[in-house]
């Protein structure tokens, strides 16, 4: 069965070649302004995941994840400082994700170590007729794109404008190139003068210059479609490029009802929530919704997840049974169509055998929730004294023993072979 996904671009599913590929993937990562919140896991998941499960059906699959350390919201963070705030939350963020335990993306480009290839993507389009300069600054010319807007659904007539300039030719152009402000400490050289690179630009050349002018995914969150995406697709395609294939964009968090923001004051860092649940929970309830739809996260949810995540830690404290014909065929079956992960959860559930639900859990990074914890030697002791007193008849002492195991946070269980320590 070959894998299909859901396109932004076309509002279907669509399939993916059939392996080896190649599958380019470009997911967009962080903007460093601040400490990344929980939401902005779920991408960085998902690409993870993704290229996991492709690797797994025998695809070639490359992953980038850029970060956007050149932008607006950078220099109003950090007015005077901004390389230096860049430079520490770009850290954070590698380290935040890192602590999930699924390994990193082959390619984690920065905008700022690729301006001068920015630069010669401007130029080409201002010779192609699809830019212009003024006074400084480059913008694009949404009129000589047909297609713009079919990516996000709208009208080119009722696109409102994106950022307001009354130099600009259009309402709807969008800049290339910004000139330096004077409050702005970091700058680059250009034709146009000194300045840095618009956001969308960024992404653009970060993509094609890692994985060509033509490559199989591009995602991110939901927000992004527009007016993100929509110019990223516009001005690629205005140099003739085919650039992304497929347009996968996940569900938003949502904090008490509301879309999890940095600017609604709302937010969880992802550091936070490892913290509070650890890689496992937070992991399990990424699987726990398709990958397109909205998420609430909250304790409810939370707690949800942390008790699926013990349920399939039980499978592996008990003997292992063989799994039906065909399980893993379902469990393959549910990613290969729109990467379902909670029908894929729901079979997985369902196993009692090790092996095979082991090597399920290894795809999402939760191999260690088929790892038993091994008792301290004083608990073990405890058990084993508790079981020398119920051999004797002695069950007053066995069960004082047993509160002690209890107090000491493990349960004892009695099976054939004598006993066995489970964590509570």
């Amino acid at each position: 069965m070959s894998i299909k996904l859901y396109n932004t671009l076309t509002r279907r599913l669509d399939e993916l070649p059939e392996p080896p590929g190649p599958i380019g993937m470009y997911i967009c990562g962080p903007t460093v302004n601040a400490r990344a919140h929980i939401g902005n896991a779920r991408p960085f998941v998902l690409g993870m995941w993704l290229r996991s499960w492709f690797q797994a059906q025998g695809y070639q699959a490359v992953f980038v994840h850029n970060i956007t350390d050149i932008n607006d919201k950078i220099y109003e963070a950090a007015p005077g400082a901004s390389a230096e705030l860049a430079e520490r939350v770009t850290a954070w963020y590698l380290e935040d994700t890192a602590a999930f335990g699924l390994g990193m993306p082959d390619h984690l480009p920065k905008a700022s170590e690729l301006v001068p290839q920015i630069i010669r993507f401007i130029e080409a389009l201002i010779e192609g007729g699809y830019a212009y300069a003024v006074e400084g600054d480059v913008y694009f010319r949404v009129s000589r794109d047909p297609e713009y807007g079919r990516l996000s659904g709208q009208r080119p007539d009722q696109v409102e404008e994106q950022e307001p300039n009354p130099l600009k030719e259009d309402p709807r152009d969008f800049a290339l190139w910004k000139a330096t402000k004077p409050e702005e400490d970091t700058q680059w050289d250009s034709p146009w003068g000194p300045g840095r690179p618009g956001w969308h630009i960024e992404c653009s050349v970060m993509a094609e210059e890692l994985l060509g002018p033509v490559f199989e995914l591009h995602g991110g969150g939901l927000d992004l479609v527009f007016p993100h995406h929509e110019n990223e697709l516009a001005q690629s395609r205005a140099l003739g490029h085919e650039f992304a294939r497929i347009w996968a964009h996940n569900g938003i968090l949502r904090f008490t009802d509301e879309k999890m923001s940095k600017s609604l004051g709302n937010v969880v860092t992802i550091r936070e929530a490892l913290d509070d649940w650890g890689r496992e929970t937070l992991l399990v309830y990424f699987l726990a919704a398709h990958w397109r739809k909205p998420m609430d996260y909250s304790e409810k949810t939370l707690q949800g997840a942390a008790a699926r995540a013990d349920r399939l830690r039980e499978v592996f404290r008990n003997p292992s049974e063989p799994a039906p014909a065909g399980a893993w065929e379902q469990f393959a079956a549910a990613l290969d169509d729109d990467f379902n992960t909670p029908e894929a959860l729901a079979e997985m559930h369902e196993w009692r055998d090790h092996e095979l639900l082991r090597r399920a859990l290894d795809v999402f990074g939760l191999g260690s929730l088929a790892e038993a914890e091994a008792a301290p030697a004083e608990v073990v002791e405890l058990a084993e004294r508790r079981q020398q007193a119920r051999s004797g008849g002695d069950f007053e002492e066995a069960d004082r023993l047993r509160t002690q195991i209890d107090t000491a946070g493990w349960e004892v269980r009695d099976v054939a072979e004598g006993f066995r320590l489970v964590p509570k």
